[in-house]
């Protein structure tokens, strides 16, 4: 599936719900259905791992002399 990890996030999540949509359905032959869900795991991975990038973009900060920096929020107990 090597073509599909150059899908964008929304095409990903696109394809993840049809596949999603065809096994709530429940009329899909058991050989198809396994098929389906392969299929929907790798969506599912390249989704997470196209979010864990984006997350580590976003808690990184440019400095004013340009380094970067982790940026992190102290959460309130």
């Amino acid at each position: 599936m090597t073509n599909e990890k150059k899908l964008s996030f929304e095409d990903a999540m696109t394809k993840l719900e049809q596949i999603v949509d065809k096994l709530e359905e429940g009329d899909v032959p058991l050989e198809e259905a396994i098929t389906f869900y392969k299929e929907g795991m790798e969506l599912s991975k390249i989704c997470h791992d196209k979010l864990k990038s984006v997350e580590e973009q976003l808690t990184q900060i440019i400095t004013e002399d340009g380094r970067t920096e982790n940026f992190s929020i102290e959460e309130e107990e």
